[in-house]
């Protein structure tokens, strides 16, 4: 099969590295130059094509940039594959990109998906082998695309020892935003909160243990993915973060009341998490 990857980034360079060690001929699409000399250098694909040469040529389009490139691109790339091509992205919001998907008369060609997978780091340098094995990847409002089409995704994710769920759009950017995106948006929290209150970097670094640097590592990862997808999923995202306010102003009375049975009683109801997780 012949795939072509828009986007040569941690998750479509790790994708495209995957297809071609399942023996596929992979092809690429990389609008930063920068990026696209890394992506042949690293052999994460076979070529580096122009986006009418990636259409042109492919059985499979995956589109691996950020939310926003991904609203823009789909209708272009529907409106040009042919009957039997099919098209897939990998945006980690779902709501705003099945709304423009929808639109279109070649809707049953486009599957929209989500691979659970990932790392704080960006661009091709952080693509790896082995990204998506043994993680979910959802498939969202399956229903709407067509059978040969799903079967032909569904067949690539069990390739990747990937397991497979399915959500509607909205119910995905739900559970995005709680499980997901408010992580995120806590950890980039933290480092401005540190950042701010510990002006020598030298001291950060020589008392940061195991917990901090674990809570802080996702305040590493790239604006220019993470600001479309916290726009994209605003709504669903306000929601989780007056919650999580919430719970953080419970812990701040604890401490005002020096209440050691309050702090007790939240920190067991979060204990919770251990039968999840």
């Amino acid at each position: 099969m012949k795939i072509a990857v828009i986007g040569l980034g941690l998750i479509g360079g790790s994708f495209a590295l995957e297809m071609k060690r399942l023996g596929h001929h992979v092809v690429g699409f990389e609008a930063d130059e920068t990026h696209a000399k890394r992506a042949i250098e690293r052999r994460l694909v076979d070529q580096i094509c122009t986006m009418d040469e990636c259409i042109e040529v492919s059985d499979l389009l995956v589109l691996a940039t950020p939310v926003d490139a991904i609203n823009a691109l789909l209708p272009e790339l529907l409106a040009k594959i042919k009957d039997h091509q099919v098209v897939i992205d990998f945006g980690s919001t779902k709501g705003a990109i099945l709304a423009e998907a929808n639109k279109h008369v070649k809707r049953g060609r486009y599957v929209a998906c989500h691979p659970m997978a990932g790392t704080e780091f960006s661009g091709p340098e952080a693509a790896v082998t082995d990204l998506f094995a043994n993680k979910f990847v959802v498939i969202c409002d399956r229903d709407d695309s067509d059978a040969d089409a799903l079967s032909l995704v569904n067949g690539i994710f069990d390739a990747l020892k990937m397991k497979t769920v399915h959500y509607s759009g909205d119910l995905h950017d739900i559970h995005a935003a709680f499980v997901s995106h408010i992580s995120h948006i806590s950890s980039f929290s933290l480092a401005l909160t540190v950042l701010e209150k510990e002006k020598n970097q030298k001291d950060i670094f020589q008392l940061a243990a195991g917990g901090f640097t674990s809570t802080v590592r996702l305040a590493k990862s790239a604006p220019h993915t993470w600001v479309p997808i916290f726009l994209q999923n605003r709504h669903h995202l306000l929601e989780v973060l007056q919650s999580h306010i919430e719970q953080l102003r419970a812990f701040e009375l604890a401490l005002s009341n020096n209440s050691a049975s309050s702090l007790q009683d939240l920190i067991e109801r979060a204990n919770h998490i251990k039968k999840i997780i």
